[in-house]
């Protein structure tokens, strides 16, 4: 049985319409994926047998949880060239810490990736 579909703000779908946004009713929220949503989708893509898709949406979904501007700068140090090894690995315990083992796994994984085909920054 499937349930309803929820915004982050835990509006329903059904309810998100262009007559709700011309009438101002809608929040920053109900334009968000939720955090149970994401897990829901990844559930069925582990059921359907995509493991990797699911370990993804399950990585966002631990995103749900950190402020856009977080997202945008651990993005901004994945970025080839941006960050030295250990800057990365810093990175990797911080969100370990931060209760987000799946991005700090992918983090951890980027960082001896990076160092094995010598993209990190040089250290100074």
């Amino acid at each position: 049985m499937m349930t309803e579909i929820r915004t982050a703000s835990g509006r329903a779908l059904s309810e998100v319409t262009l007559d709700a946004l011309r009438a101002g009713t809608l929040e920053r929220g109900d334009l968000r994926i939720s955090r149970e949503q994401l897990e829901a989708q990844a559930a069925a893509a582990d059921g359907a047998g995509l493991r990797q898709l699911a370990e993804n949406l399950r990585r966002a979904a631990e995103l749900t949880a950190v402020a856009n501007d977080r997202v945008f700068a651990i993005y901004e140090r994945l970025r080839p060239g941006r960050a030295t090894h250990a800057e990365l690995v810093t990175l990797a315990q911080e969100l370990a810490e931060e209760s987000l083992p799946r991005l700090a796994a992918f983090v951890r994984e980027a960082a001896d990736a990076y160092a094995a085909r010598d993209i990190v920054k040089a250290p100074r």
